[in-house]
């Protein structure tokens, strides 16, 4: 992860891959990225929106119970 900042859906994640933004590549890699730093599998990750955007909203289903916790934390790195 690589910050924070306040995005436009709230509270957000900078999180920095090194895939090109091309055929879904990039968002594959944050989706990824997200779901190891949650501790989740990939499949868990959803993208709610922002597939060609920069900012994207994510779900987690299931979260784990210490997301928010996790997020926190993320947030402070």
């Amino acid at each position: 992860m690589g910050g924070a900042h306040d995005g436009p859906h709230g509270p957000a994640l900078v999180v920095a891959v090194a895939a090109r933004a091309v055929e879904g590549k990039a968002t594959q890699a944050v989706l990824d990225a997200v779901a190891a730093a949650f501790g989740i599998r990939p499949a868990n990750v959803t993208l709610v929106a922002g597939r060609t955007s920069r900012d994207k909203l994510l779900a987690l289903s299931p979260a784990p119970l210490d997301a928010a916790e996790r997020f926190a934390a993320l947030r402070n790195d």
